[in-house]
């Protein structure tokens, strides 16, 4: 018995004139493109954490074969996680009006029956439901994650790294059997009286096309107009997070708007040295105390003393994983190859543990590779444009290093361990 056209899975159901093969074409062309800009940069910045270094770097346990692409990440350019980072965000928001119209143009399609005509079609449908569910959880978490609101069960980088697989996986499965045809309707529809009521990817029926539409109120190129203002009205009020001249524009992004304060020590911070439960009392000079431990042995350091040995500047910026950053700040301090040096490790620095007086937190300890170490702008900073650090950039010391992901430039550090990791 056919169903009665009030319920979702009559054709007759789905009213809206909108709705058809060149819409969904053109949309799915353009996520076709972003999507997998999104999970190449995405790889990016997983790898950026050298998560094969060590443990404590690695959110993402028992990743298996997922981890084939690591590779040593980089430190030239210096700008470089600020760039491959702030696209990944800044482009996932962007296209979120895009994701949802994509959904809305083929929603009829979730309601057809039989539910499976063969074992191949559904299979096709579960690809479907990945696809569907993955993106809107890939896109959900990284929302929540660029807003600090962590309301999901577990830690974000496992939830979405490995939904970005099964999204993704979903994503080049349908991209392979759907491209041509998307292409094809493009090509055959430039005028929408061109339009056909079936697509002929094979011979499955389009099942968008409504078959009693509505009359319409807005073409649909007035349609694809208004997704198109959607996301540039999101690029408008998110993009500026990694910019200081348009950080004003930022109105969506917790590090835009807010006000950073004046002065040297006036650009974003994370973590303020009270929520990372910092005491006054063990950052003053009587108290704090480098650790700095290699194979020739273990030496000791207050600030006065590292402050007498060879100092050095870099401009370089913060840039973090939820899409923000700072333009560069002149960093001065003592290079972390010259402290390799203090314990043995004169010719080859090698990698380094770094540990922070902040006592909770994933990344209150951290690991950089020999070649970070060994880059001659990476240092454990003590003063950032001119004046001491201040408790929120980590006074008493923090390490900066160029191209490494905001929370690898661990600040308040107590210990650094050299050797190979």
């Amino acid at each position: 018995m056919e169903p009665s056209r009030f319920s979702p899975f009559s054709p007759r159901f789905w009213r809206s004139p909108l709705r058809g093969p060149w819409l969904t074409s053109v949309l799915g062309v353009v996520l076709l493109v972003g999507i997998t800009v999104l999970f190449v940069t995405g790889l990016l910045s997983y790898a950026a954490y050298n998560p094969g270094l060590s443990p404590v770097n690695d959110k993402t346990p028992d990743k298996g074969v997922l981890g084939f692409y690591l590779f040593a990440w980089p430190t030239h350019p210096h700008w470089l996680y600020r760039l491959t980072q702030g696209v990944h965000v800044t482009l996932g928001i962007t296209l979120i009006p895009v994701l949802l119209a994509k959904l809305w143009s083929v929603v009829p399609r979730l309601f057809t029956l039989p539910p499976a005509r063969s074992l191949a079609h559904a299979l096709e449908r579960l690809s479907l439901l990945l696809l569907v569910g993955g993106g809107l959880f890939e896109f959900v978490t990284g929302v929540l994650n660029v807003q600090l609101d962590y309301v999901f069960p577990g830690s974000f980088y496992p939830l979405h790294f490995y939904g970005a697989w099964i999204f993704f996986a979903a994503f080049v499965a349908h991209a392979v059997l759907k491209t041509p045809a998307a292409l094809r309707n493009l090509r055959r529809m430039r005028e929408e009286r061109a339009e056909p009521a079936e697509v002929t990817d094979g011979a499955e029926p389009a099942g968008l096309t409504a078959p009693d539409p509505d009359p319409a109120t807005v073409s649909r190129r007035g349609a694809l107009g208004l997704v198109g203002g959607g996301s540039l009205l999101l690029f408008a009020t998110t993009a500026g997070q990694s910019s200081d001249a348009l950080r004003w524009t930022a109105l969506f992004a917790p590090h835009g708007r807010r006000d950073p304060g004046a002065g040297p020590g006036g650009f974003q911070i994370n973590k303020t040295a009270a929520y990372a439960g910092i005491r006054p009392a063990e950052t003053g000079e009587d108290a704090w105390r480098l650790v700095v431990r290699g194979r020739g042995g273990t030496v000791r350091l207050s600030r006065a003393e590292l402050l007498q040995m060879p100092l050095h500047s870099a401009a370089l910026p913060i840039a973090c994983v939820e899409g923000w950053s700072t333009s560069d700040q002149w960093w001065r301090g003592v290079r972390l190859r010259d402290l390799a040096a203090l314990v043995g490790h004169d010719a080859d620095p090698p990698d380094v543990l770094v540990e922070s007086l902040q006592r909770h937190g994933a990344f209150r300890r951290a690991a950089l590779r020999a070649n970070q170490v060994a880059d001659p702008r990476s240092l454990l900073a003590l003063s950032v444009n001119g004046e001491d650090l201040t408790p929120d950039h980590g006074h008493p010391a923090r390490i900066i290093v160029p191209a490494a992901p905001g929370v690898l430039n661990t600040k308040w550090v107590a210990e650094l361990t050299f050797g190979d990791l």
